[in-house]
């Protein structure tokens, strides 16, 4: 499987959010969330659940209702960080100077034929050896 387009796990975040502030923001990631052309990683399903449960979160999901909202995340393409992705993750991370953890995205959104990362923590227009980072809330 394949896709053109990764999804951080702040759209998967954004997507539940009830705040008046982050209503555009909302809207933006729910019309995301509709396209048949995004991908995903189990870091980012991970990061989700985390997130998305803690319980010092302003309104956390219960664990039920995280599971359903990633076992309907998994229509899309998902890529697991396997040895290749954990490889060219820690090169992009010392390459780029930027997190494990971010460097981990790239790779992943690599490995899945992705060319573009749509994210809020990463550089806005930033090219990482061929995967663009776009800010959907621009």
């Amino acid at each position: 499987m394949s896709a053109e387009r990764f999804l951080d796990t702040n759209i998967l975040l954004y997507a539940l959010s009830t705040a008046v502030e982050e209503q555009s923001k909302r809207e933006i990631a729910l019309t995301l969330l509709e396209s048949r052309d995004v991908g995903l990683s189990v870091q980012v399903l991970q990061e989700f659940y985390v997130q998305a449960t803690r319980p010092t979160r302003s309104r956390p999901i219960r664990h039920e209702v995280a599971v359903q909202l990633i076992e309907s995340f998994l229509r899309f393409p998902v890529q697991v960080t396997d040895q290749g992705v954990l490889r060219n993750a820690l090169s992009t991370s010392r390459r780029f100077r930027i997190s494990f953890w971010d460097a981990a995205i790239i790779e992943a959104a690599r490995a899945l034929g992705c060319s573009l990362v749509l994210s809020e923590d990463l550089n806005h227009a930033q090219d990482y050896a061929g995967i663009q980072v776009v800010n959907p809330f621009l």
